[in-house]
């Protein structure tokens, strides 16, 4: 979930995406002590570290495989935070010790893992079952020499959330179709339906976007070359991309389009709670989270359109450590775990969007609707969605840091800084923050 970079984070939630989403809070056992698992008496042990809510633990995967496999004792420790979870993996990995069997990867540290810390992680090249994911998934995960560090397990295809009670009383269409007409195609059209909704929104103070940072992440992230370059060059400053995702997400924010929320920072729930925007930009992993915090209360006002352009927002893998004295155990059930059924489950359960292809194409996947979000048919959007992403995404090291900054740059625009101003800044916190 995400994905997050630390987007999914913040309990990027569960429940039944056939049903109404609620949110499950991950807890994990165990302790920091926990240094992998073990062989005795022909029973074995393995640990897993994970963060958020990967669906992993949260859906009943890990007790049917232990009832499929009576030898095998599985003990998952979650994280309710990436970045916590995260900068402890770092810490264990430079110690060599401290480390679980399985460890989850968030898409956001990806290139990091596969330039810096290729040895410590075992290669899933040619593992048999595994070449159902989409074409451009396990590549991120990849290192240059063809070391596979993981296997994947969701991806971040994006929708946008939408008030169908709010664009009523703004005199917009309702229908899903209608409204992904009105925007098809560029999100410059986003933004104006945003100004029409200003313009025509009638009964209370509501903005038509939460925040001018989700609209910058998905232009962004509809791309292959985001902020660095194949050659693994920063390019955060010229690329043409970045600007003009910058360009109208400062327009958004000096119009007041926007409620002037970042996604998951404080005032953002509420924000849900309230009903103070019209319009979210939504990666899949997201919907739990909006149905948990909109609430009862709003159910069957919230639906889900396409979104103007495909996009990529978070994702992540499942690891297993070189060192790991269960590694081909481990590698079992991490294939296991994200085979087409086991990911179709998920999806089924809390709405996690499939990166094998395989599910994608499932019936369970395809025909799944969401009694929260109007019964909307979030099975057929976000998997064309993902259809729709491009074959390659360049990652960089610290992709998750930069789009935080982006963010915070946003948001001064939102504040009342100049645009000019708020760019320089965020050049120079870039610069500071991956110098």
């Amino acid at each position: 979930m995400g994905t997050l970079g630390s987007l999914r984070t913040k309990a990027v939630a569960t429940a039944a995406a056939v049903g109404a989403l609620t949110l499950v809070v991950g807890c994990g056992g165990g302790s920091d002590s926990a240094t992998g698992g073990s062989k005795k008496d022909g029973k074995v042990t393995i640990t897993m570290g994970l963060f958020g809510v990967m669906g992993i633990k949260e859906t009943g995967l890990l007790e049917q495989y232990e009832k499929e496999n009576p030898n095998v004792d599985i003990k998952a420790e979650i994280a309710g935070d990436e970045q916590t979870y995260y900068t402890a993996l770092q810490t264990r990995l430079a110690a060599g010790n401290g480390l679980k069997d399985i460890q989850g990867i968030e898409i956001g540290r990806a290139k990091e893992i596969t330039e810096t810390q290729s040895d410590k992680f075992a290669d899933f090249a040619g593992t048999a079952g595994t070449d159902h994911f989409l074409p451009w998934k396990q590549s991120q995960i990849s290192t240059a020499d063809g070391k596979v560090l993981g296997l994947g397990t969701d991806i971040g295809p994006m929708a946008v959330c939408y008030r169908k009670d709010y664009f009523e009383k703004a005199g917009l269409p309702t229908d899903r179709e209608e409204v992904g007409k009105l925007w098809e195609g560029d999100w410059n059209k986003y933004v104006e339906a945003g100004r029409t909704f200003k313009k025509g929104y009638k009964g209370g103070d509501v903005a038509f976007m939460d925040s001018a940072s989700g609209l910058f992440n998905a232009m962004v992230y509809g791309h292959s070359e985001q902020y660095y370059n194949e050659k693994g060059d920063l390019i955060h400053d010229k690329n043409p991309v970045v600007k003009d995702a910058w360009a109208l997400s400062a327009d958004a924010g000096e119009e007041g389009l926007t409620a002037k929320l970042r996604q998951f920072q404080p005032g953002w729930d509420p924000g849900l709670a309230n009903g103070t925007f019209a319009t979210a930009v939504c990666p899949a992993w997201m919907l739990s989270h909006i149905s948990e915090k909109a609430g009862d209360a709003n159910k069957g006002k919230w639906d889900v359109a396409p979104a103007p352009k495909g996009a990529n927002w978070g994702g992540a893998f499942l690891s297993v450590v070189e060192k790991s004295p269960v590694k081909e155990e481990a590698q079992k059930l991490v294939a296991w775990l994200t085979a087409p059924e086991q990911q179709a489950h998920i999806f089924t359960e809390i709405g996690n969007i499939p990166s094998s292809q395989k599910a994608l194409e499932s019936d369970a996947v395809k025909n799944a609707k969401s009694e929260y979000f109007s019964n909307a048919p979030i099975g057929q959007i976000f998997g064309e969605a993902a259809q729709e992403i491009p074959d390659k995404q360049v990652l960089g090291r610290k992709d998750g840091t930069i789009k935080d900054t982006f963010s915070q740059g946003l948001a001064l625009i939102e504040q009342g800084t100049s645009r000019d101003e708020a760019w320089d800044t965020t050049m120079e916190r870039v610069e500071k923050a991956v110098g």
